[in-house]
């Protein structure tokens, strides 16, 4: 795995850990740290949806190979 792939299983498992907050305690840990909805909290959330793409991507060239 290179440094991209690293960097997208980390947003991944952030972004597994935030929904895993959301939906057993209603605690959104990235609008409490960045903002509800703010600018930065809105690119935190693209990002993750991006590394998801990336990783579906990725996912589906190791498995044809």
């Amino acid at each position: 795995m290179n440094a991209i792939d690293w960097l997208a299983m980390t947003l991944l498992i952030v972004g597994g850990i935030n929904w895993g907050l959301v939906g057993l305690f209603n605690f959104d840990l990235v609008a409490t740290l960045f903002g509800e909805m703010s600018a930065l909290s809105r690119i935190v959330y693209a990002v993750v949806g991006l590394s998801a793409l990336y990783t579906i991507y990725t996912s589906s060239k190791m498995s044809r190979a």
